[in-house]
């Protein structure tokens, strides 16, 4: 994989900003369009959040 510039990775738990709920990073990926990186949580794998809306530990 190339290098990325994505704030957490795979497996990473971090908090949602809003909630503060501890969560754990599921999948990653880069939206070209909006220029920014959206992440899938394990807790929550139908949502999907972007990378200001979730903060590392």
């Amino acid at each position: 994989m190339r290098n990325s510039n994505n704030q957490f990775v795979t497996g990473q738990t971090v908090n949602i900003r809003d909630t503060g709920e501890e969560v754990t990073i599921l999948k990653w990926q880069y939206v070209k369009n909006m220029k920014r990186y959206s992440y899938i949580v394990k807790e929550h794998p139908g949502t999907f959040y972007f990378e200001e809306e979730l903060q590392g530990q």
